[in-house]
């Protein structure tokens, strides 16, 4: 089982690697769009937000974004050429167990995720001095992001029949997630009727967390910004091992 593993990771890692032109610049240059726009031209009208000057505010979910996009994107379309190709059939013929082929997938989205985010963090302190709260809570909610959104890329690519299905998803329900999860601003100063609907957005207790490791200052407890993603983990493992085990939609025409 680690032999397949790790051949499964070291595949996705090479891949994402080899087109890095493609995986990691892009990011790197909407991020310094995200910096001049918002952070240069726009923060020093909008001041403060959360007693946080603003463009140090935005820093965190500039981060966060780009690690919840590559961990998606990478799962998403690594398991639907794998099966578009029919090459997943050769797994499905050996003896790796499925959730040995999830783990793998999942793994090398977290390591897209992570790779594509150290970039961005290092084009990030060109601008701004970054600043670290706790290194421990960073970590975790980075583990807990990235983890999460692989396995949804992983559930989008076993359902999507077409190149076109798996880029629905993340233009149409990832992007408003972001933006509403307070990438860009504090959910206190939203109404009270968003501010309810925030409270059903798991990107918005991932960003909180992951702001509070950064910056210090949150606005909702620990142990709930890290309870949200866990149960969401949870659902999305079972639900994703369970596809797997009924082979639901494996073979594309």
């Amino acid at each position: 089982m680690w032999i397949a593993y790790k051949t499964i990771v070291i595949k996705e890692i090479l891949r994402f690697a080899r087109i890095w032109v493609q995986t990691i610049v892009p990011p790197v240059i909407t991020t310094s769009l995200y910096l001049l726009i918002f952070g240069g031209l726009m923060g020093g009208r909008i001041g403060q937000m959360q007693g946080i000057d603003y463009l140090h505010f935005i820093v965190p979910g500039i981060i966060l974004m780009t690690v919840i996009m590559q961990s998606y994107a990478n799962t998403v379309s690594s398991f639907f050429m794998t099966k578009y190709n029919n090459s997943f059939e050769e797994l499905l013929v050996s003896t790796t167990p499925n959730w040995v082929i999830l783990l793998g997938f999942v793994s090398g989205g977290i390591a897209r995720g992570f790779c594509v985010g150290l970039a961005v963090t290092f084009t990030i302190s060109f601008f701004v001095e970054i600043k670290i709260y706790s290194l421990l809570i960073i970590g975790i909610t980075f583990l807990l992001t990235s983890v999460m959104f692989a396995l949804a890329g992983f559930i989008n690519a076993v359902f999507a029949r077409t190149f076109d299905d798996i880029s629905i998803i993340p233009n149409f329900v990832l992007l408003p997630l972001t933006y509403l999860g307070g990438m860009f601003y504090s959910i206190d100063i939203l109404p009270s009727f968003w501010r309810g609907v925030s409270a059903f957005n798991p990107i918005y207790y991932m960003m909180d967390a992951f702001r509070l490791g950064f910056l210090g200052v949150g606005s909702v407890e620990l142990w709930k910004a890290f309870l949200v993603p866990i149960l969401m983990i949870i659902v999305l493992a079972l639900v994703a091992n369970a596809l797997l085990n009924r082979g639901v939609s494996i073979k594309t025409e």
